[in-house]
């Protein structure tokens, strides 16, 4: 019986297409059909090899895969990931790309591209325990995670977003990058930088560093609002103390003091220095507040 890398390598087209990482091919292809990246849908398109294939390693793409992919652009990693997985569904806003698409991914038949707002397509619509891998748009690339992380369809993600995103996603407490997104991710997965990825890595480079990010999603994750209202309230202002926080939010600052107390943490601390458990602890001692009650509504 072949192996699963022998299969694939049968299983690859004759004609591969062009050659995507090249910078030359890419600004060729984009004068062909009469287009240029745009800069308000945040388009900036991988041409570096190394960062593409750290990407799709990272992922671990095999043949029994359904990976989904937002913001293909002109197909770079929509091709590896195709070469790859059983599957590939990639979710495009931008008309304009659809005929490049079309060509690119033309050999790919294993590639789907659904011309669609990826803020409102519904992930839900994934293989359980499918893949999702993406080079996502600078603009939109947290609340498209979050749906992702929260829909419990997928095993795994890894994305590619700016540098400063990405050391929110993996942050810690007490550190500067540390906050509320910090600890929905922690909720939800397991997340480390895999590699950061310079701005001439991509056709136009943007004005800042990126990086490839792994999410290794909890299964047993479920949804937890108190807990969540109550760390939006903690962060409303980072200078603050958690305590003057809860009190703007509406908590009675006796009753937080107390509940801080008993928890054995620090009544002047601020929210950056408590971790998801300690979060999870506080939150069963304190009910909501109003405000927080009807935002989880």
């Amino acid at each position: 019986m072949p192996s699963s890398r022998n299969a694939s390598a049968a299983a690859e087209p004759a004609d591969l297409g062009p050659d995507l990482t090249s910078p030359r091919v890419v600004r060729g292809l984009l004068r062909r059909h009469g287009l240029a990246a745009d800069a308000a849908l945040g388009q900036h398109f991988l041409v570096d090899r190394a960062s593409l294939t750290a990407i799709v390693a990272a992922a671990e793409v095999t043949r029994e895969d359904e990976v989904w992919e937002v913001g293909p652009g002109l197909g770079t990693l929509t091709t590896e990931l195709a070469r790859r997985a059983g599957r590939v569904i990639a979710i495009e806003l931008d008309r304009r790309l659809l005929p490049v698409l079309a060509e690119t991914l033309g050999p790919w038949p294993r590639a789907e591209v659904r011309q669609a707002d990826a803020l409102r397509v519904d992930f839900s619509a994934a293989a359980r325990g499918a893949l999702f891998v993406a080079n996502l748009p600078y603009q939109v690339g947290t609340a498209v995670l979050s749906r992702v992380l929260s829909c419990g369809r997928f095993a795994r993600a890894v994305v590619l977003v700016q540098k400063e995103v990405a050391e929110r996603l993996v942050a810690g407490p007490g550190s500067a990058a540390y906050g509320s997104l910090s600890l929905w991710v922690a909720h939800h997965a397991r997340a480390r930088i895999v590699r950061t990825v310079p701005p001439g890595a991509f056709v136009p480079p943007p004005q800042v560093t990126s990086a490839v990010v792994r999410l290794d999603l909890d299964p047993a994750a479920r949804p937890d609002p108190a807990t969540f209202a109550l760390v939006r309230d903690g962060f409303r202002h980072r200078r603050k103390t958690l305590v003057g926080n809860l009190r703007a939010a509406g908590f009675d600052p006796r009753e937080v003091r107390r509940a801080l107390e008993e928890l054995d943490i620090d009544p002047r601390a601020r929210a950056e220095a408590l971790d998801l458990a300690a979060f999870r602890r506080l939150a069963l001692r304190l009910r909501p507040s109003p405000v927080s009650e009807a935002k989880a509504t």
